[in-house]
């Protein structure tokens, strides 16, 4: 008899959205670049789109679901493409893009989203030579960013200074994707060459390499699952799509190596540190398909693949703070097609009304660990983690009140008095719910005027 393997994870379902909680009409880039070409976090979503006589991305509020009209006004101060956007981390209304222009630009959204089209940005950092392809932001310390050229470089800019603090000159071809681990202490680096690199930034220095990862000439892509493991999906030299499991103390020959299919697409992996699950998106494929990453071989187990009717272009990746805990949801995608952005959702059936503390530990929160000068003066931290519990809301007790009214049917004495305390409670229960909203909304209206005041001080001391 086989043995099945006990994970909780072995029945997450995905589910799409339906048409009205989809965002249509959208004209997806064309652009021949193996980026996601979106990005999401728990505000807003943003998309590359065509633009006319320069580069442009559309940013819409999570909630601004349907038809988005073809005027809706975008950020639109790059010149040429934009190859890639990725949010801040450490404040959703920020954003960064590298594009064909050979620019990077940093751009703050509005409360309310796009009202007008913004063509000017917080800040326009230049230093590449060729277009740049590649943004991410550091994963704990404030104020840093990375980018990365088709010059073949990278730089690590200090946004404080609006300056390059790091240039990283150690590959012979184009870069396909970078990638920071969890603390942010080091990259890897998915190569044309067909070399994956571990490089410690600060020192400047390679610390692992493992030449030929893949045999095959399609693109590559490297990210961190800890710090000494690195998960890879390449081609061989037959066009088959594999996935790698890397140890960073031994790159001989990989831990494990897992032959998918024969498909043309770059898999995009996304990874989620809290659950150990790994999605592959494959641009072009009508799939994603996910994996657990466990300690015991053989390290990458599969779980179950999610199919639908249109091919993917691109692909949004929600942070865990953005997730529905209610509904038990582990991950959620914006799946990009030809006109559409339409949202995906990973859950785990359950049928419990509780907070499912074994779904949702404590998750990286949006606050900073570290600012930039500590980061670049050598310091490390791990991400600041905040628990997904506050955003449980209890199941509303109506259907038990159903069950006492039936129940008081029977009872003849006292009914007038417990229909009265009933009412009571109920009347209690508001009262707490109208206290707690308002509070929650004067610390937000405080949030906002430290933001305002913060701003207007570092305008005054530059």
């Amino acid at each position: 008899m086989a043995f099945v393997r006990q994970s909780k994870f072995r029945h997450v379902f995905g589910q799409a959205m339906k048409n009205d909680q989809c965002y249509d009409d959208i004209r997806v880039s064309r652009v021949t670049w193996d980026s996601l070409f979106c990005a999401v976090n728990p505000t807003f979503v943003a998309v590359v789109v065509e633009a006319s006589g320069g580069g442009a991305f559309l940013v819409l509020p999570l909630h601004k679901t349907g038809r988005i009209d073809a005027s809706h006004p975008t950020v639109c101060g790059h010149k040429s493409p934009v190859l890639d956007i990725e949010w801040c981390p450490h404040n959703d209304h920020i954003i960064a893009s590298g594009s064909d222009d050979c620019t990077v630009k940093v751009w703050e959204i509005p409360e309310n989203g796009v009202q007008v089209p913004i063509t000017e940005p917080l800040v326009s950092l230049d230093y590449h030579s060729k277009k740049v392809g590649i943004v991410a932001w550091h994963p704990t310390a404030s104020n840093i960013l990375l980018s990365a050229g088709c010059d073949n470089i990278i730089v690590i800019w200090n946004l404080e200074e609006g300056e390059p603090q790091i240039t990283l000159d150690m590959h012979p071809d184009l870069i396909y994707n970078v990638s920071w681990n969890r603390n942010g202490s080091l990259i890897c680096t998915a190569c044309k060459d067909k070399n994956v690199r571990v490089i410690d930034p600060r020192k400047q220095k390679i610390i692992a390499e493992k030449e030929k990862a893949h045999e095959g000439s399609r693109p590559m892509r490297a990210i961190f699952l800890e710090d000494t493991r690195i998960l890879t999906t390449g081609f061989d030299r037959m066009s088959e799509r594999h996935v790698a499991l890397w140890d960073t103390e031994n790159m001989e020959e990989p831990m494990t190596l897992v032959e998918l299919n024969v498909a043309s697409g770059v898999l995009m992996p996304f990874y989620d540190y809290d659950s150990k699950v790994i999605f592959l998106c494959g641009k072009g494929d009508t799939t994603i398909s996910y994996y657990e990453f466990t300690h015991e071989e053989p390290y990458i187990h599969f779980l179950s693949v999610f199919s639908s009717g249109s091919t993917q272009r691109g692909m949004g990746y929600m942070p865990k703070r953005g997730l529905n805990v209610n509904k038990c949801e582990i991950a959620r995608f914006f799946k990009l097609q030809e006109r559409k952005c339409e949202p995906i959702v990973m859950t785990v059936p359950r049928k419990s009304d509780l907070f499912q503390d074994d779904l949702y530990p404590d998750t990286a929160g949006p606050e900073p660990a570290l600012e930039a000068s500590e980061w670049f003066d050598g310091k490390n931290a791990d991400p600041l983690l905040i628990s997904l519990k506050s955003e449980f809301v209890p199941t509303k007790k109506s259907e038990f009140k159903m069950k006492k009214n039936i129940l008081g049917k029977k009872v003849t004495r006292n009914t007038e008095n417990s229909g009265d305390s009933s009412g009571k409670s109920d009347a209690k229960m508001e009262e707490l719910l109208k206290e707690i909203k308002s509070l929650k909304d004067m610390v937000s209206n405080q949030e906002k005027r430290i933001r305002q005041l913060e701003e207007k001080l570092t305008d005054h001391t530059e």
